[in-house]
């Protein structure tokens, strides 16, 4: 008898800890700097900064567009230097990181694009 009402007592610990609410939502974590995944304004290219390795691939095929590498020139400044496996060609890029959410970019060549940052999850 004694070991049934162990039993039930464990049973109803059990049960009643399985009752117990957790922490509670975790804080989704603020990317910093350019790190991440950022999408162009266009919507056609999805560019990934990640240790200072860059990539850019297509939206609709995932084919990777162009590598590179890019560097912080100041707080809120990157350079990036990107090789088009499309052209074959290098071109350098000062981008502004004008929020948290927004780079603006201008090429060598004078023209400006802007990219935004990817949420995910």
């Amino acid at each position: 008898m004694r070991t049934y009402s162990v039993l039930a007592v464990l049973a109803a610990t059990t049960v009643i800890a399985g009752c117990q609410t957790g922490p509670g939502p975790t804080a989704r974590l603020q990317p910093t700097g350019v790190e991440g995944q950022w999408v162009s304004s266009d919507g056609v290219a999805f560019s990934n900064f990640n240790a200072g390795a860059f990539e850019t691939v297509a939206a609709d095929t995932g084919n990777q567009l162009a590598t590179g590498s890019y560097s912080y020139t100041g707080d809120r400044s990157v350079a990036i230097t990107v090789n088009s496996l499309i052209r074959q060609t290098t071109t350098r890029v000062n981008c502004a990181l004008v929020s948290g959410s927004q780079l603006n970019c201008t090429a060598e060549s004078g023209q400006q694009f802007t990219l935004v940052r990817r949420v995910t999850g």
